[in-house]
């Protein structure tokens, strides 16, 4: 099977709005002191990792993680991985929203919610996934099958295209949990996307280092075999 770059989907560190119960959404709220040091613990975890491209959602609290986590690069910034549209709901506490007639509708049907003066959760998804995908391909196009690429973005986003990568429906996809600071890594391939890993926030990621090309020709056959089977490292058929 053909190889695909790797994608590490990293949710930016707490900030201010998350600590206080507020709905943040396009608001240029920071990272709080928690979320700073969120942000340099990752950093430490990542840093053994050649990333070939680092990519941000165009928000402070994004930015701002980068800037700590990742300090020597030089993150792109992708409009398609921007936070939902909450519209009017922007700024409230959760508290308060889920008060709303909308609220069951986000939590039980998100495919049917739109936000009032905002955006659908449909077409977070549909523009999330569009983005990632699309990166995905020209990093490979460019680095090769062995890359591996970092994408910063949001809770909400982040669990739409794990959704998406699981194949499930949208309206499963508040059973999905992404942390702050935490690392989701996804592999596309032209069969299938491969779940890696979920809402990691403490784990060794050395162990998604390319190996060395020698190596990766010589295990080539016994490794597209098992992925054709079974799904991906780990799996069983």
């Amino acid at each position: 099977m053909v190889s695909v770059a790797t994608l590490l989907l990293l949710r930016h560190g707490r900030t201010t709005a998350n600590a206080d119960g507020g709905l943040a959404g396009r608001q240029p709220v920071e990272l709080d002191e928690t979320g700073r040091a969120q942000a340099t613990a990752v950093g430490e975890r990542l840093k053994a990792l050649p990333l070939a491209a680092v990519v941000t959602s165009p928000l402070v609290r994004c930015r701002q993680t980068l800037e700590l986590a990742l300090p020597a690069a030089e993150p792109a910034v992708e409009e398609g991985l921007i936070e939902c549209g909450y519209g009017s709901w922007e700024g409230q506490p959760l508290k308060k929203l889920a008060k709303e007639p909308l609220w069951p509708v986000v939590q039980q049907y998100p495919s049917a919610a739109v936000f009032p003066d905002g955006e659908s959760m449909a077409a977070m998804a549909a523009r999330a996934v569009a983005a990632v995908r699309s990166w995905n391909a020209r990093v490979t196009a460019e680095h090769g099958p062995e890359a591996v690429w970092l994408a910063c973005s949001h809770g909400d986003v982040i669990k739409a295209i794990v959704a998406d990568a699981l194949g499930v429906h949208l309206d499963l996809f508040q059973r999905i949990v992404a942390d702050p600071a935490s690392v989701t890594v996804i592999r596309y391939t032209p069969l299938r996307p491969f779940l890696v890993r979920l809402n990691d926030t403490g784990g060794d990621l050395a162990g998604l280092v390319p190996p060395p090309r020698k190596r990766r020709r010589r295990a080539a056959s016994t490794a597209d075999s098992d992925a054709a089977v079974g799904g991906g490292a780990g799996a069983t058929p």
